[in-house]
């Protein structure tokens, strides 16, 4: 059976959004409700907003919104019965037992167990006669017992099947292995082998505190494999929705948070003194990992390797960092990496550089002159035409003046110059997105339309009525009277969506229990709570109530005439509808 509808009730009645997602997005006081960035699409402008007298969000640059479950389902990626798991230690209660179908969340749980078990094996090896190349390894780095301790660490020894030995040995199957990415099918049918094999093990812990992967990094020098092995993709762990340590650095006092390339980097700056070091999992850093970082600091200082290739990846990072509105600043490492820097020059000649490390606009506007050599025409011309398109993304128009001077004096040209190709590139951004046909606001039957593709009205403007009804019920449980009286009944709903909120509504009242939009919400995707919250948003007159919803009800009814009435008969019929409309009550 599912999770009783009164545990949910009183699980929501335990949940103050306002302070759930309070603990992920940063709040302000905004009118009425509170206001912060969007933590599921990237601005500079806050366009998410908490209602804590109806317990729901809403986001109006990418339309999310919900109550406290689909927050939960949606920022953590977690299915039904888990986002309530989250919600249920929060408040310190436990769900009720069930026979129902818990597969997945069993499955996800049993990998997170087996994630440990296999964390706690790999940090045992480390003590053993097979992990001196392990210790060897550390030892050279000057990485600690302590940081050895503090984040895991452990090795995986180069054999083909010590780990699965080992845990198959606690009662984990192949196919629990495969699922949790510790090992890999072989060419002989039904044989596997470890993922990892000769490589210190470094844990990949969640901001909740569960090993959902690992990364491995390779301790032979000569190796032609990756020098950094990442788990693959499972139930439990996607790579680019994560940072190694963020577990720790989410703490920290600092005020920002540094974002390296490598995982003995992170390790080492935590070991310096910067518990607010993260790496990125993975060659490319991804818009998610921005907005998880989002999510913690309004600072970000970029620590990559002074080389091409962290150049490159410090210049692909910038504007993801960028697109999330917060500041972020760029340290130069010289031919270094922050590992080297530290041994070389120690910990404070490190903060010493975080506190000159360049703004984003001076880094890659000084990128671009390395590129070009101005000394010519053509150079010149380059520089600006790359300059002013980079000049176009800054929002901040400060920002853009001040170094639209700088740009100008650079390639000695007059600022005006500048600023003039600045606006015609607006200009040409502008004509092209307004003559876009594909702008749903320029189509008012789309515009109707939910978001999601997964919920379609069959007729705009039934659906649009049909919102109406569910609005009117939601604001005043009185009206339900006003329904009876007209024996309006679910089966005259287009949507089966609507449909199916009206029900859940009605089933409330049947039961006399609260008509909450945070409560019905509790029984809807992500996708179906993102269009209910979009349907109560919209403005209604409680004063008008009943005869709003008659005039719902009827617009309802005369659509579904036109759809099943032959053309001569239907005038009429409006005609009867609409007279039933302003009586209250059908003949007959």
């Amino acid at each position: 059976m599912p999770i009783p509808r009164d545990f949910i009730d009183e699980l929501l009645s335990r949940t103050d959004i306002t302070e759930l997602v309070g603990s992920y997005v940063r709040l302000k006081k905004g009118g009425s409700n509170m206001k912060g960035l969007c933590p599921f699409h990237t601005e500079k402008t806050p366009s998410f907003s908490v209602n804590s007298d109806m317990q729901i969000y809403k986001c109006f640059g990418c339309g999310k919104g919900g109550g406290a479950i689909n927050f939960i389902m949606e920022i953590e990626n977690l299915p039904y019965r888990e986002a309530i798991e989250v919600l249920a230690r929060r408040a310190g209660m436990t769900i009720p037992e069930d026979d129902g179908n818990t597969d997945y969340a069993s499955r996800r749980k049993r990998i997170i167990d087996l994630n440990r078990a296999a964390a706690k094996h790999f940090h045992q090896m480390l003590v053993t006669a097979a992990g001196a190349t392990a210790r060897e390894y550390l030892a050279k780095r000057g990485i600690s017992k302590e940081s050895v301790v503090r984040f895991g660490l452990g090795v995986a020894i180069d054999d083909w099947g010590v780990l699965l030995d080992a845990m198959t040995k606690k009662g984990y199957t192949k196919q629990e292995l495969l699922d949790a990415g510790l090992c890999r099918r072989g060419q002989k049918e039904g044989s596997v082998y470890d993922f990892f094999r000769g490589r210190l093990m470094f844990p990949v812990i969640d901001v909740r505190g569960d090993v959902v992967a690992f990364s491995g990094r390779s301790l032979d020098a000569d190796a032609k494999s990756y020098k950094y092995l990442n788990s693959p993709d499972t139930i439990a762990f996607s790579k680019g929705r994560h940072l190694f340590g963020l577990n720790i650095a989410r703490k920290t006092k600092a005020g920002y948070i540094i974002l390296v390339e490598g995982n003995v980097d992170t390790v080492m700056l935590h070991q310096a003194g910067y518990d607010n070091t993260v790496a990125q999992l993975g060659s490319a850093f991804t818009p998610e990992q921005a907005r998880l970082l989002a999510h913690y600091t309004d600072n970000v200082i970029l620590a990559f390797d002074g080389d091409e290739a962290g150049r490159n990846a410090t210049l692909k990072t910038l504007p993801l960092i960028e697109a999330t509105g917060k500041s972020v600043r760029v340290i130069d490492l010289g031919d270094s990496d922050p590992d080297d820097f530290i041994k070389k020059h120690g910990p404070e000649a490190f903060g010493v550089l975080i506190k000159r490390g360049e703004n984003h606009a001076e880094y890659r506007l000084q990128t671009i002159l390395g590129k070009n050599d101005i000394s010519t025409d053509a150079g010149r011309l380059a520089y600006l035409a790359e300059a002013t398109q980079y000049l176009l993304e800054l929002t901040n128009i400060p920002e853009r003046e001040i170094y639209s001077a700088k740009v100008a004096k650079t390639a000695g040209v007059s600022v005006d110059a500048v600023r003039n190709e600045i606006r015609r590139l607006i200009k040409k951004r502008q004509a092209k997105t307004k003559n876009d046909p594909r702008k749903a606001a320029n189509r008012p039957r789309e515009a109707v339309q939910p978001l999601s593709k997964k919920i379609r009205y069959k007729n705009e403007a039934s659906a649009v009525a049909e919102e109406g009804v569910i609005r009117c019920l939601m604001k005043d449980r009185t009206l339900e009277k006003t329904l009876r009286e007209m024996e309006f009944t679910a089966q005259e709903f287009t949507s089966e969506f609507l449909a199916k909120i009206f029900t859940s509504i009605e089933s409330r009242l049947q039961n006399d229990k609260e008509i909450v939009p945070s409560l019905i919400m509790a029984e809807l995707e992500p996708e179906e709570a993102t269009q209910l919250t979009a349907i109560i948003e919209k403005p209604e007159s409680l004063s008008e109530g009943e005869r709003s919803l008659k005039e719902y009800v009827g617009k309802i009814r005369t659509e579904r005439y036109k759809r099943s009435k032959p053309n001569e008969e239907m005038f009429l019929e409006i005609v009867k509808l609409r007279k039933e409309e302003r009586t209250g009550h059908k003949n007959g």
